[in-house]
């Protein structure tokens, strides 16, 4: 099987080591890739923005199936020019990724789908933004209706800073704050099924105690020893199944990766968001944990065949913490040299580099997620920490307490 992977960051790492190690991908691919991406794929420098080139790439390679990673494309509609070309991709349509592309379009298919959710406003005049606040109160949940590259959400108890982040906003969504630990949880759709992946949990906050500014994430782990043990069956009968039927109902079909972000509240499991792909650094510890072969998986689900398809998971822990930039989120350096070690029990993800005379550069805010699998969490995370100590990036930052919580049983 030729395998075209769309992206460039460590989701896309993660993913191209999980396809390359199923021996049904036989060629891989990748647009526009990275450099350590380019250790097992093709690299072709086309921007994930470009459909038509995407999809002229995709048809030369005459590639059995093209997966596309990051959201921008998918909700550009990149999927739809390339299944035109009677090639299976896995993603979801331009429609269905308003799912992720719209949060007021997803309250509305959560609305008619009966899934459990936050009470929220959509709008878009100053006077509806107080009167939103005003009903729920502190702390406020302010989140921009479209893409934000994970920086799009502000949760405050500063009402100043909600009004300032919802005025920024074109159209804004105001909702309930859900309190309870968070989680994510992964659904692979064929449109019309959709089999449940095991739950992860990552930290947004860019330093240790959960402080700081909101990033796209600073580490994951999983599984959760903590978490209901009918977590997963319980997500899949009231969030996961209802959403693909309900799409399904619409017309507008959801094949791809459905992303369940959850609070699990006293009232029981809360949808907070939904992204219309894997998760980023969730993927870099669900991948190495996912026992069954992904391109096959993947190709199942883009082609329409999930009906006997069942997940099997290794018994392994994994714990990914990601190395960020001088400055990220805000404003992050990039051009700073890299030093990696030679060997490493842990897996080393590139997601924002790039190589300059043969030197590895850094080339984003998110670096390099680094990813420990031990027998439980404490091991693994002592993998990816020792790991983490003998990588040299100047200035560069990560977080120390990646699941440590989770790993002493709390």
């Amino acid at each position: 099987m030729k395998i075209l992977l769309v992206g460039s960051g460590g989701r896309e790492h993660a993913l191209a080591l999980g396809l390359s190690a199923d021996k049904a991908c036989t060629e891989l691919h990748a647009a526009p890739g990275n450099p350590g991406i380019a250790t097992i794929a093709t690299l072709h420098p086309i921007a994930v923005t470009d459909n038509d080139a995407l999809a002229a790439l995709a048809q030369s390679l005459a590639v059995d199936l093209v997966v596309i990673g990051p959201e921008v494309p998918l909700v550009n509609g990149a999927a739809d020019v390339i299944r035109a070309l009677g090639i299976p991709v896995f993603g979801p349509s331009k429609a269905a990724a308003q799912l992720e592309g719209s949060k007021d379009f997803a309250k509305g298919v959560m609305r008619d789908a009966g899934v459990p959710t936050a009470q929220s406003f959509t709008c878009t005049t100053e006077s509806e933004i107080i009167n939103a606040l005003d009903t729920f109160g502190a702390p406020y949940v302010v989140k921009d209706d479209g893409l934000a590259a994970g920086k799009g959400v502000v949760v405050t108890n500063d009402r100043d800073v909600a009004i300032k982040h919802a005025l920024s906003c074109s159209v804004v969504v105001i909702e309930e704050y859900l309190d309870g630990p968070e989680i994510s949880l992964f659904g692979i759709s064929d449109g019309r099924n959709i089999l449940a992946m095991e739950p992860a949990q990552d930290f947004k906050r860019a330093y240790d105690n959960d402080e700081g500014p909101n990033t796209g994430g600073m580490g994951a782990y999983s599984p959760l020893p903590w978490a209901p043990a009918d977590i997963v069956e319980t997500t899949y009968e009231t969030i996961l199944a209802p959403m693909i039927a309900e799409m399904a109902a619409r017309g507008t079909p959801f094949v791809g990766l459905l992303y369940a972000g959850l609070a699990l509240t006293k009232n029981g499991v809360r949808v907070i968001e939904f992204n219309a792909r894997f998760g980023d650094p969730e993927t870099q510890v669900l991948i190495p944990r996912l026992a069954t072969p992904l391109a096959t998986l993947l190709f199942n689900a883009a082609t329409d065949n999930l009906d006997d398809t069942v997940l099997n998971w290794r018994d392994e822990s994994a714990v990914t913490v990601v190395v960020a930039s001088e400055g990220y989120p805000e404003s992050p350096k990039m051009g700073a040299e890299i030093s990696l070690p030679s060997t490493s029990e842990a897996s080393i993800y590139h997601a924002g580099t790039s190589t300059s005379d043969g030197r590895l550069l850094s080339s984003g805010g998110r670096v390099l997620t680094v990813t420990g699998l031990g027998a439980n969490l404490t091991i693994a995370r002592n993998i990816a920490y020792a790991a983490l100590s003998k990588i040299f990036l100047d200035k560069s930052f990560f977080r120390s307490d990646i699941a440590l919580a989770a790993s002493k049983g709390k």
